[in-house]
């Protein structure tokens, strides 16, 4: 079967523009959350808007104070519980101010979490044509970068834009209430204000979409790096990589100096507009009070309430880079959590209760994306109990078969049968929990031995680790370590040898007792006596079980019941070793190995 090609470049962004994501599913992405959290989210923003209006009832008690000093009516009486007021109100907008931020902000860190627990599990059920695609630096973006920008505009950008929308029609309404020429004049400004905030908000998504991207290529260029660090090292390639990383990273700060750029005009274009209105007020307002059109009392809280103005005038600009930043990343986790799998998840049946575990290859067909020849051309084979050995030349097949057998990659219905059923009507993880695989390249995570070898069945006992780790060969090398099976063995097993890496996996999937056990290739960096050590203990665990045991090496195929020799994705022969000595590939590398021994 032919995989349909990726949706995208091996950096994760996509040669094809796709679609955006309408604003209504990005909302529907985010509308469950808020709706879990009505009541956090309709408390916090009642304290949000109380502490508005105390804001703006301050102004009116400086107003009563003013005109009682303008008509000589004060008394000190008058003035302190006018200062004890607004004491109290103080004290208040204080209390709640608390309030709305623990329950607003605090949201927003629960969105972010919710966010990024869903984007993890996605990532977990995605298959392997997924991963071909999109960069682990990317991944790594979109959970961090992107969530954080999330976060940030469903946290003070949502409490700005109702904050500046409360505040600004409350503080025109009480404008309003003092004079409405006076309003007017000192709103003149305002239509400048919007017209660029609309034109510098649409060059703002694009500029920090490129952003994103950078920040991407700069997290996998850094992961790369870290990783293949010893052999940078063997090459003596430091100077080189590091001025690589210094483009890259220049390249980021060039993307991120362009949206500065933008942010750096919305804030003075803001304050400038605010500004400007206040000039006209005092000039105009100065005027009406020298008129006695309005107290000077009116004119102090007209200008309190201008300044408040100023407020939600800066924070258009603000609101407007938050939100623009916040759909732009919002865009690109939809689109990532938008990608269907390509492998089928089933299960349309259960699986079969059997005794033997029995996988069966029906002229089985695959071919990679943009590969012009098929990588399995319709292989019929089937894998039951006892032990299989599997061979050919590079790239015969044979690692390709394992990703099918383990479901990586999507295969056409009856192509492919587990314990006699069409693996497509069943389920992923029924099919992996019957298979143990261990892999040319193992995969061993920083931390103790034990827990490595655990990895698979994380209830198991030491006893069973110990076990295990004896029949794979490896406990008596886990003892040579001061602190044996609690050594931590370092970032990818740099403590261990290549072949202590290998038989370590084989110990975790020998843990694990499924019915069939795959090694790919997985004792290739083991010498020849501790080979026959660990294929005596495979044999021993395994028995009346089914193994697929893929290797170049003679005296590890010598072992099995059968041998099956590929070749450009078709059987080209099988037997026991003995039979297959007839074929001139099979005797030429028995000839080669015994040659080398």
């Amino acid at each position: 079967m032919t995989v349909p090609p990726p949706a995208g470049t091996s950096a994760g962004r996509f040669d094809e523009p796709t679609p955006e994501a309408s604003l209504s599913a990005l909302l529907r992405l985010l509308h469950p959350i808020f709706i879990a959290h009505r009541l956090r989210l309709a408390a916090g923003f009642l304290a949000l808007v109380t502490v508005d209006f105390l804001q703006l009832i301050i102004p009116r008690f400086v107003k009563t104070a003013v005109d009682s000093l303008e008509a000589q009516l004060a008394v000190s009486s008058q003035l302190l519980d006018l200062s004890l007021l607004i004491m109290l109100v103080a004290g208040t907008i204080a209390v709640l101010r608390f309030f709305w931020r623990y329950l607003i902000i605090g949201f927003s860190r629960i969105l972010e979490k919710k966010l990024r627990d869903r984007l993890f599990d996605h990532v977990l059920r995605m298959d392997q044509p997924f991963f071909e695609r999109w960069t682990i630096g990317d991944l790594m973006a979109h959970a961090s970068n992107d969530m954080a920008t999330v976060q940030m505009a469903c946290g003070m950008g949502l409490v700005a834009a109702v904050d500046a929308l409360v505040m600004s029609t409350a503080a025109l309404g009480f404008m309003l209430a003092i004079s409405v020429k006076l309003t007017l004049i000192a709103l003149l400004p305002m239509p400048v204000l919007i017209i660029c905030t609309r034109i510098l908000s649409g060059r703002l998504h694009h500029r920090f979409n490129l952003v994103q991207e950078q920040f991407s290529l700069l997290t996998e260029f850094a992961r790369a790096t870290l990783v293949s660090i010893r052999l940078i090292k063997a090459y003596t390639l430091e100077h080189f990589q590091e001025k690589r990383f210094q483009a890259v990273g220049e390249a980021y700060v060039r993307s991120n100096l362009k949206v500065a750029t933008i942010q750096g005009l919305l804030f003075p274009i803001a304050s400038l507009v605010g500004n400007i209105g206040m000039l006209l007020l005092l000039y105009y307002g100065g005027l009406l009070v020298i008129d006695k059109t309005i107290t000077i009392g009116s004119f102090v809280a007209f200008v309190s309430y201008l300044n408040m103005l100023i407020w939600p005038m800066m924070a258009v600009g603000w609101v407007a880079n938050l939100t623009q930043r916040g759909i732009t990343s919002l865009r690109r986790i939809h689109r990532l959590l938008e990608q269907p799998p390509t492998v089928s998840v089933g299960p349309t049946q259960p699986l079969p209760q059997t005794a033997s575990t029995t996988y069966t290859c029906h002229r089985l067909r695959f071919t990679y994306p943009a590969a012009v020849r098929p990588t399995l051309n319709g292989l019929c084979l089937e894998i039951g109990p006892g032990l299989t050995g599997l061979t050919g030349r590079t790239g015969s097949g044979k690692s390709t078969l394992c990703k099918l057998l383990l479901r990586m990659y999507p295969v056409a219905d009856d192509m492919l049968l587990f314990r006699g059923v069409d693996v497509n009507r069943l389920a992923q993880a029924d099919i992996r929990n019957c298979i143990a695989y261990v892999s040319q390249e193992p995969v061993v995570f920083a931390d103790t031995i034990a827990a490595n070898i655990a990895f698979g069945q994380p209830e198991a006992t030491m006893a069973d680790i110990e076990t295990a780790a004896r029949a794979a060969a490896i406990d008596a090398d886990i003892r040579g370590f001061a602190e044996g099976y609690q050594a931590v063995i370092g970032e990818r097993g740099v403590k261990l040898s290549g072949g202590q890496r290998q038989r370590l996996a084989l110990a975790r999937a020998l843990l694990c007792k499924r019915p069939l056990l795959i090694i790919d290739d997985g004792l290739s960096a083991i010498d020849v006596e501790t080979e026959q050590l660990v294929l005596q203990g495979i044999l021993a665990n395994m028995r009346g079980q089914s193994i697929l045991l893929i290797s170049h090496r003679v005296n590890v195929l010598k072992h099995a019941d059968r041998i099956v020799l590929l070749d450009e994705g078709q059987i080209v022969a099988e037997g026991c070793h003995d039979e297959l000595l007839s074929h001139p590939f099979y005797r030429a590398m028995v000839e080669k190995q015994h040659n080398h021994a």
